[in-house]
């Protein structure tokens, strides 16, 4: 359906969520008909198979009882993204940016009431019609969700960073709650007795973060105003950066940039080895879509350091092989746990 027509029931997930906003968002008229929870599935559903990801969310490695589950929180995540991204770079936007993330927030905070009342009539987002049944099922914690939208805001105030502490500290809200969400709806709740499960699953998410900073320093700069690099750890100010990036073959640029991202990625790289045996630690239901994640991190943080920290102008992937290769140990790994085996493969490489 086009962002234009009259009705908000049945959205085409394959159109940006900012232009869905006249359909669905705060100026949208209130007294439309909601979706319906098949309706708002189907939305969430093909949201999550429209976008681009290294990994799909829905791969056939998550559970089919919890793929709709997936959906639905990937659903949140997307939109509170794009909320937060897809506004523009000028004042005026990043203030309407932060006036949506409001939005977004209140009405996060009606869907958690309406699922735990029982009353899921006032529901009138697909995306939160689909959470709604899922923050019931698996009696998922407001307090993720909340961090992720404080991230979003953060983006619109801050587009500098001084440290390695800031960005982890940032990282601790932009990207860890998804981990702790997984963790979550794979039968883990935040108690002590999985403390192990999420001080490893934090160390995964925040080094998959920062492993993206490393790989879109380009693009974060020339298109979004971003600067991910600590400029108090590295001696780097983000104009030295922009000029830089118009001098790909100047030693003078590429020397002391090659040199204040290596050991970034040497920080990152510990991380993830304080995350890498998480999967021995998780069912073996979820336990190859987790090792996908954090194994497909390290190879992309390896391309990086193999292409020679050279990200300012070059942006390195991972290769069509490459991840068909992962993504077939994974689904092997699969197998054999489905199966009864022992499940060698958990701790991943």
């Amino acid at each position: 359906m086009n962002p234009g027509g009259s009705s908000s029931a049945t959205l085409d997930p394959s159109t940006p969520p900012i232009d869905l906003l006249p359909l669905v968002g705060p100026e949208a008229d209130d007294t439309r008909a909601p979706p319906t929870p098949e309706q708002a599935l189907a939305y969430v559903r093909g949201l999550a198979v429209s976008h681009y990801e290294n990994f799909s969310v829905l791969s056939s490695l998550v559970p089919a009882d919890l793929r709709d589950d997936f959906a639905a929180v990937y659903g949140f995540c997307r939109w509170a993204d794009d909320l937060g991204d897809e506004t523009g770079n000028t004042p005026e936007a990043r203030l309407r940016a932060t006036q949506l993330l409001d939005w977004w927030r209140a009405e996060l905070r009606a869907c958690f009431a309406a699922a735990e009342s029982g009353d899921r009539s006032g529901i009138l987002h697909p995306v939160y019609v689909a959470l709604a049944s899922t923050i019931d099922r698996h009696r998922l914690p407001i307090q993720p969700f909340l961090d992720l939208i404080d991230a979003f805001q953060q983006d619109q105030r801050v587009t500098r960073y001084e440290s390695w502490d800031q960005l982890v500290d940032y990282c601790a809200r932009s990207a860890n709650p998804v981990g702790r969400l997984v963790l979550h709806l794979g039968g883990y709740p935040d108690t002590p007795a999985n403390a192990d499960r999420y001080r490893m699953s934090d160390a995964t998410c925040t080094a998959l973060q920062l492993t993206n900073f490393w790989q879109d320093v380009r693009r974060d700069l020339i298109e979004r105003d971003r600067v991910y690099l600590p400029s108090r750890d590295t001696g780097i100010s983000a104009e030295q950066l922009r000029d830089w990036a118009h001098r790909p073959d100047d030693p003078q640029a590429r020397v002391p940039f090659i040199r204040a991202l290596r050991p970034l990625a040497e920080r990152t790289a510990e991380l993830f080895e304080q995350g890498r045996d998480l999967p021995r630690l998780l069912d073996s239901r979820i336990r190859p879509v987790v090792w996908l994640f954090g194994v497909g991190g390290r190879q992309v943080l390896g391309s990086v350091r193999r292409t020679g920290c050279v990200t300012l102008w070059e942006r390195p992937t991972l290769e069509a092989a490459k991840k068909a290769c992962l993504v077939g140990t994974a689904w092997l790994m699969f197998r054999l746990v489905s199966s009864g085996s022992s499940g060698r493969l958990g701790g991943g490489a």
